[in-house]
């Protein structure tokens, strides 16, 4: 029987499930691997379940026989793709059944920064609200206002579609225009990076982490924005450079931010902490349990497939590298 690792808690009949194919070696007291030890613990196995685990050649040259590394997440760069396709292992992930979960989650950072709701719990809980004033805790309008995208991804769409009900006017940026129909159906403009700066009421960073869009927006970008508007990432940690966004957001040069990643998470700026203008949520983009549950499965299901297993053998839904895969055969 093959042999896998499941690298973090999940749900019990998902490692139930896995247990059906293969001999399961599970971490369901959740501890955090060092590399070293997530190599050891590869040594003997063919496959993997992981959450968020960062694998490189490190780790892949610990693990000669492993085969598959069933990535429960979208995103994959905690992934060195490079060393995953020179190994000969195939990685997969869960993309698109967390789009409008996510996108969720987006509107209710941008609308809770632009409402300034965390100050005014803050406040309401202090026991410091004594009366109504008319200039207490305004915020900015989200009907009527103009939505910036950057990355119009499956997710940044469903952010988009949102729009509709607020009356918004929606413009975004990509590395490439969508399809024309995709534009009719959201009522999109695309334009350039700076015009999406320069306009915005607020932005939504929802665009994948690579090399190429680390500190997609810095000082330079947060310079050019609205001095009222609100930025909100629900993308990856190192899309923004923090610490350029605290000094805006404590000189006031925006006016407020919405933040469910951070560089270096778990750890964030200390900055962040002090500020009354941004709201902060731990990574949770994803976390309702009806999402959670098909990203799990999905995660199986290419754990499963991508070793030949289960009604769907050899053919893993959501590969990444799916070349390796070809190599396989040819061997």
């Amino acid at each position: 029987m093959k042999k896998i690792l499941v690298s973090r808690a999940v749900f019990p009949d998902v490692i139930e499930r896995l247990a059906r194919y293969f001999d399961v070696e599970s971490n369901q007291a959740d501890e955090m691997y060092t590399r070293a030890e997530l190599g050891a613990k590869l040594a003997d196995k063919d496959g993997a379940f992981v959450a968020g685990n960062v694998i490189d050649a490190s780790v892949l040259e610990q693990a000669p026989r492993l085969r598959v590394v069933s990535n429960m997440a979208v995103g994959y760069n905690n992934f060195d793709m490079d060393a995953f396709t020179r190994a000969g292992v195939l990685a997969t992930n869960t993309p698109n059944v967390l789009n409008e979960t996510t996108a969720d989650l987006g509107w209710a950072l941008m609308m809770a920064a632009a409402r300034r709701m965390s100050e005014s719990e803050r406040l309401l809980r202090s026991g410091a609200w004594d009366r109504w004033s008319y200039d207490m805790l305004m915020g900015v309008d989200i009907h009527g206002a103009t939505l910036g995208v950057i990355g119009m991804g499956r997710i940044g769409q469903a952010v988009a579609r949102r729009a509709k009900g607020f009356g918004m006017r929606v413009v975004y940026y990509n590395r490439s225009r969508v399809a024309p129909e995709i534009e009719r159906e959201l009522n999109a403009e695309y334009v350039d990076k700076a015009t999406l700066l320069r306009t915005a009421d607020h932005i939504v960073l929802v665009l994948p982490y690579t090399p190429e869009s680390h500190h997609t927006i810095g000082a330079a970008e947060l310079a050019q924005m609205k001095p009222t508007a609100t930025l909100t990432n629900i993308a990856r940690g190192g899309i923004v450079d923090d610490a350029a966004l605290v000094e805006a957001l404590r000189e006031r040069r925006i006016g407020a931010a919405g933040l469910d990643v951070f560089e270096g998470e778990p750890k964030l700026h200390p900055g962040f902490l002090d500020l009354p203008n941004v709201v902060l949520t731990p990574h949770i983009g994803s976390a309702t349990l009806a999402t959670r549950r098909a990203m799990a499965n999905l995660a199986a299901d290419n754990l499963i497939a991508g070793l030949n297993e289960g009604p769907q053998a050899g053919h893993p839904p959501t590969p990444i590298n799916p070349e390796v895969m070809a190599r396989w055969s040819a061997a």
